[in-house]
Parts: structure tokens; sequence; C-alpha cells
């Protein structure tokens, strides 16, 4: 199994990466073929889906970039950790937890992320 914490810093980086093409390849890293996402607001499945899911989503907030919070925390087959969205100046707008189960290989094949309430 992959260092699950070299994962989920791809993951991040994928929600990041504004080059179709190169956020199409981090998606590869991080998530199965076959992978599907789900939070309130958006779905997808398969890298193709969910790297052009991630697009729009970067699309509808110019500028905002993830990092990870705390995490990743992990057993058996399931890795939890927390991540924050801040706008073009740095400040917080988003926080939420995801879920995710992992292949053997270590990549994440079912990811469900939740949003904290608003401070």
């Amino acid at each position: 199994m992959s260092d699950p914490s070299t994962i989920v810093r791809t993951y991040i980086e994928m929600w990041n990466e504004t080059d179709p093409e190169r956020r199409r390849e981090l998606v590869a890293q991080a998530l199965t073929d076959d992978a599907s996402y789900l939070d309130p607001l958006m779905a997808g499945n398969g890298v193709p889906e969910i790297s052009d899911m991630i697009g729009a989503a970067q699309q509808q907030y110019p500028g905002h970039r993830f990092a990870l919070v705390s995490g990743p925390d992990v057993h058996h087959d399931r890795v939890r950790f927390t991540w924050s969205m801040g706008s073009p100046t740095g400040e917080p707008v988003a926080v939420g937890v995801d879920f995710a189960r992992t292949t053997d290989d270590g990549r994440m094949c079912d990811v469900t992320g939740f949003f904290e309430p608003a401070a």
C-alpha cells in the first residue's frame, strides 16, 4: 500500500491544479480509474469526470486553494482527513472532512466529503 500521507497530499494537489492535463494525471495518481466522489454540492465517477468536476469548481471559485488541515487518519482500508479552502487572499471560506476507502495500491476508490458548519 502506498503511503496514505502521499496519496492525501496528491489529492489536495489535484484540487489546486488548474492545468487540465496535469490535474487529470494527479487525479489518476490519487484515485482509481472507477473511483466515485460525492459531497453535498457535486458528484463524479471515474478519473475524467472527477477531473472535469474539479475544473468546474475552480471556475466557480477562481483563485481559491485547498490545504490539508489534519490527518490523514487511517485504519484498514479507510482514510479520513480535514481540509480547508481559502480565498485568493488566504482567508478560509470552507472547511470539510473527507472519508475515503482505499485499494491495495493505496489509491482512493470511494470519497465522501462533508462540510463543517461555518464558524
